[in-house]
């Protein structure tokens, strides 16, 4: 039997294997389907993707959730004032459960956030470059899914996700999965995504992308040409598909 369960903290590595290699991360409000539980670790499946893997027991609880964080981050606060020492901090992407409204601040189950860094889950994002360009800085990290460390699959997935369109979580499926297919020569417009073999950017303008790479080892601008030519050189091959996402102009 499955239950479904909400992450509980900040953020969480999904693990291959219990007390394995991290996969990707979850963070805190996101819903998982647990599949059993072993000697204090879950088997889980991310709703937001189907993702599998392995989180500790206790890095799960029950509740629902309300708002998400629109913000690159934020910090949680024991009592409605910034000058108080915060309790801990949040990525963008994080969902919790809103009580009351005090001033500048919202209260939730874990503190208090600043209201400004929050959105009700229904109101959702338009541009998913836009939602990206929040990451601007954020250092890479293989597996990342957090403005505390990103890689190329997470910051599409960000992006998508906060637009409420289904994203897988890593750059293959992504590429199988994801728009359609730009015929050879065509136009490159914002939005549209470049795909190599294990890598994935997003489309700033036609000239521009925008994308978490170990290059950079952060989330940077660059462009297209220097890009493609820079990535071939490093023996990443040729770019393998260009894709536009639907419902996009």
């Amino acid at each position: 039997m499955t239950t479904i369960r909400l992450i509980a903290l900040p953020l969480v590595d999904l693990l291959r294997s219990p007390d394995g290699p991290r996969d990707r991360q979850l963070l805190m409000g996101e819903a998982v389907v647990v599949r059993s539980i072993t000697g204090g670790w879950a088997e889980v499946s991310a709703t937001r993707d189907g993702y599998p893997g392995f989180v500790p027991e206790v890095a799960l609880t029950e509740g629902s959730v309300t708002h998400r964080i629109s913000a690159r981050a934020t910090h949680v606060y024991p009592a409605p004032d910034f000058k108080t020492r915060e309790r801990f901090s949040l990525s963008h992407g994080a969902q919790l459960r809103v009580l009351s409204e005090e001033g500048r601040f919202v209260e939730t189950p874990q503190g208090y956030i600043p209201r400004a860094h929050l959105t009700p889950l229904d109101i959702r994002a338009t541009d998913p470059v836009t939602v990206a360009e929040t990451f601007l800085g954020t250092p890479y990290l293989w597996g990342g899914n957090s403005s505390f460390g990103i890689d190329c699959s997470g910051l599409v997935q960000a992006g998508c996700l906060a637009c409420s369109i289904a994203c897988p979580g890593d750059s293959g499926p992504q590429e199988q999965g994801l728009g359609e297919t730009l015929p050879d020569g065509a136009p490159l417009q914002r939005g549209d995504l470049l795909f190599w073999r294990g890598h994935v950017a997003w489309v700033s303008d036609p000239d521009t992308l925008l994308h978490a790479n170990a290059h950079h080892m952060a989330v940077a601008y660059e462009p297209i040409q220097d890009a493609i030519a820079r990535i071939t050189a490093q023996g990443g091959g040729p770019v393998t598909s260009r894709k536009r996402l639907k419902g996009l102009t």
